[in-house]
């Protein structure tokens, strides 16, 4: 949204309330179009060198036997990579750490911020992008909040070179499903630390999805090792040693070999609580909210990211297409962002069910396939 903004003309301020620069925040990311748009209209980079394709979507058994595959030809990379590819075109000067927001008021011609530190700032526009447990939200729109949708993300990278030849070769070409009854894994590679896109050199990215009843049973698994009970994540280093050695010992006994050993060579993993969240109102005057601020989706279409860019390039063209009018711009705006977040969190919502209660997954099912405004799409 800062960049494109930018590039329209708009001065533009970016307040990060982390007090140190961004890392290891959701670890793999799949590509759209979308998401790399900026890259491709704006940017000389390279998209080959931030870039994994990957040419299969494979399914194993438990013994580890192919049970299906399709050429796909996904597109992955990870959050620090773009992370750092679009931070590296903004200006340090604009790029404000240690800035958390902690009041906001605004009237007909500006928006007022306070911030924690004790500064302030005046705008013609205020862009909320502060992610799911947004402050923001939580003061515009009340009545939003996060809702469990039953089950959990357990998340982790190890590097390629830590695995055995047999099961690097199993994983490093696909996008890798297995099934299990209360749920399903899957695991890819993604660029390694610094961008890495080298087999052998990159990380090996698993996502692994599984019940947890709302309750004693989430609570216990969300409480951190310093007893401090977390709502949506849980990152690395703070899960519970009795919590990962029983996601250990499930690995082996129910997974295929070669992600049995991915889960097992992971030395820190983390937990995402999959969250279902909705907005009835985006546009608030000369203030707005995007990304996950305002819907936060399940990640089974791989399309969090993409849905958050089509925001702000939306918003663009909103404010191109009536001279600079915040007001006008936001009003035209919403609609549109509205309706993409209802439409793809129904989405995930259905293949998220699917998966994780009715056990109806079949591989090779056209619905399935990632796509911001559908499958394949």
């Amino acid at each position: 949204a800062a960049l494109v903004l930018r590039d329209l003309g708009c001065q533009v301020d970016v307040y990060e309330r982390s007090s140190t620069p961004l890392q290891d925040r959701g670890a793999g990311i799949g590509l759209h179009s979308m998401t790399v748009r900026h890259f491709v209209e704006n940017d000389p980079l390279d998209m080959e060198r931030v870039t994994l394709t990957l040419p299969w979507v494979r399914f194993l058994n438990r013994e580890g036997a192919v049970s299906f595959e399709e050429q796909m030809n996904y597109q992955f990379s990870s959050w620090d990579t773009i992370y750092r590819a679009l931070l590296k075109n903004f200006s340090p000067d604009h790029y404000h750490l240690d800035h958390e927001v902690t009041n906001f008021r605004q009237d007909d011609t500006s928006v007022n911020l306070c911030f924690a530190n004790g500064n302030t700032a005046c705008a013609g526009m205020l862009v909320c992008a502060d992610g799911v447990a947004s402050s923001a939200r939580q003061r515009l729109q009340p009545n939003a909040s996060p809702r469990y949708a039953g089950y959990v993300a357990w998340r982790g990278m190890v590097y390629e070179s830590a695995l055995s030849t047999s099961s690097f070769e199993r994983l490093a070409d696909a996008l890798t499903y297995h099934l299990t009854p209360r749920g399903h894994i899957l695991v890819y590679p993604i660029p390694g630390p610094e961008g890495e896109l080298m087999a052998g050199s990159r990380l090996m990215n698993m996502v692994w999805y599984q019940n947890y009843s709302e309750g004693d049973e989430l609570h216990d698994l969300m409480t951190d090792k310093n007893d401090e009970v977390r709502t949506v994540s849980l990152p690395p280093g703070m899960v519970r040693e009795s919590h990962i050695d029983w996601m250990r010992t499930f690995a082996e006994m129910h997974f295929p070999p070669p992600i049995a050993e991915v889960v097992e060579k992971i030395s820190q993993p983390f937990v995402q609580a999959i969250l279902d969240l909705e907005v009835s109102q985006m546009a608030f005057g000369r203030i707005c909210l995007m990304g996950d601020g305002a819907f936060a989706v399940r990640p089974h279409a791989a399309a969090g990211t993409a849905k958050a860019c089509a925001d702000a390039w939306a918003l663009r063209d909103a404010l191109r297409d009536t001279a600079g009018d915040v007001q006008s711009a936001l009003r035209r705006w919403e609609p549109g962002q509205l309706a993409l977040g209802t439409q793809l969190l129904e989405r995930t919502r259905s293949i998220g069910d699917s998966s994780q209660f009715h056990q109806s997954w079949v591989p090779g099912d056209p619905a399935l396939r990632f796509g911001l405004y559908g499958p394949d799409n």
